[in-house]
């Protein structure tokens, strides 16, 4: 793998001009084995065998042989398709010069990926084709269903302009994005009309998100999430559209909190259905990267998503998910974080949930190595009542990185929220 890792590079233009900033050698341990990545303004230049304790380098990224080997299959084993998640498995580490090798980290990323092969697929075509505004009269324009609008009200004591977006009728369907990240996220579901006929789905950037701003003196502040602002936000949206008892349904961050409005508020919604739901998750890396003058806070943002997406999502649905992260605000994603990882524990309340009052439905993506499948299912153990599928093929974000594999393992949960009550 490590023979072809230069041609490869090397012929790939987009990859070689992403890089075109980067110098560097770049050290990789396979075992006791090691080869020195000679990078020149963003090409290879050379990969020579090298002892792994006693060269010079950069930065070294170490792992067991038997990591190398089953990152570079052209379909890797879930938790084992990326270096993060790699990292969190204890089988690989990097070394060395930290800050040179995060100023790149989605750079390095993708140069290692190249022996893998291409393992993730082109566009599927939908099942249903999406609802059209044929009375716009632009010939041969397709005008989505969705509609966006802003709304002006007080959070947490504060007077903010919200933007919402939704489609359909019915039922409420309030869809809660991931850290970092906005609504455009649920894309998939807004256009899809076998979702939109039963359902009003709806979804809204937080504040400091999307195309919600952050209220004013927000630059005397540093931002952060928690427990308690989080209900709150849900709780005051969901009044001002007046939605009756509507569905939640929340993603990472979302599927977190969800579990906390079924506990506190469990007569205020139909159901709840939690997307990379779990109790907890502990922090397994330095988030403080995120927001650094050095590095840039986008990139490195997408750097960490883009393992968490299934390896055979998409290939334009990949990189419009780590799209969303690179817009993200200095700082918004490691404040969500904060939530994600120090303050939002729902591990000890998870019993008093009733799901007789609010049904919970669990989805998890079996590629996700943040909100882990084990994670989800000790989660849902402490549920009565709860219900928890695993998802084959999808990661960290079902409904953005592959819509139509999520439309199969959602459509049966909404199919029996839709039952009469």
């Amino acid at each position: 793998m490590i023979e072809k890792l230069a041609e490869l590079v090397n012929q790939d233009q987009a990859l070689t001009h992403r890089a075109r900033w980067m110098t560097a050698d770049m050290l990789i341990g396979i075992g006791e084995k090691g080869f020195l990545i000679a990078i020149r303004d963003g090409r290879i230049e050379s990969c020579t065998p090298s002892d792994p304790y006693l060269t010079d380098f950069d930065f070294a990224i170490r792992g067991t042989t038997d990591a190398w080997a089953e990152f570079w299959q052209p379909l890797p084993k879930p938790r084992h398709n990326d270096l993060i998640g790699l990292m969190r498995e204890g089988k690989m580490r990097i070394e060395g010069n930290i800050n040179l090798a995060m100023s790149h980290f989605l750079t390095i990323k993708l140069m290692l990926e190249k022996p893998r092969g291409q393992t993730n697929v082109q566009a599927r075509p939908k099942a249903d084709a999406a609802q059209t505004d044929v009375s716009s009269g632009l010939s041969g324009v397709e005008i989505e269903p969705i509609t966006g609008r802003y709304m002006h009200l007080d959070i947490h004591g504060r007077p903010h302009r919200l933007y919402w977006e939704e489609a359909g009728q019915g039922i409420p369907l309030l869809c809660l994005h991931t850290a970092g990240a906005d609504g455009r996220q649920y894309r998939g579901l807004l256009t899809d009309p076998a979702i939109t006929e039963r359902f009003r789905v709806i979804t809204f950037d937080m504040p400091w998100h999307g195309k919600s701003s952050p209220p004013a003196g927000w630059q005397e502040e540093e931002y952060k999430l928690t427990t308690d602002s989080y209900i709150e936000l849900i709780r005051t949206v969901s009044k001002a559209m007046k939605l009756d008892a509507p569905v939640v349904m929340g993603c990472s961050i979302g599927g977190r909190i969800v579990l906390e409005l079924a506990r506190r508020h469990p007569d205020e919604f139909r159901a709840i259905i939690g997307l990379q739901s779990s109790a907890f998750v502990q922090r397994y890396f330095d988030i403080s990267w995120l927001h650094r003058p050095n590095v840039h806070g986008g990139e490195m943002s997408a750097a960490y998503c883009c393992g968490l997406v299934g390896p055979e999502a998409p290939t334009h649905q990949r990189w419009e998910t780590m799209w969303h992260y690179m817009q993200s605000g200095p700082g918004v994603f490691k404040g969500d974080l904060h939530f994600y990882s120090m303050d939002g524990d729902v591990s000890t309340s998870l019993p008093e949930i009733d799901t007789k009052r609010c049904p919970v439905f669990m989805l998890t993506g079996e590629y996700d190595y943040s909100c882990t499948p084990e994670a989800s299912k000790a989660t849902a153990e402490k549920i009565d009542g709860a219900k928890l599928t695993v998802m084959k093929r999808l990661g960290h974000f079902p409904m953005s990185e592959d819509p139509e594999t999520f439309k199969q393992y959602l459509m049966p949960v909404l199919g029996e929220i839709a039952l009469p009550i």
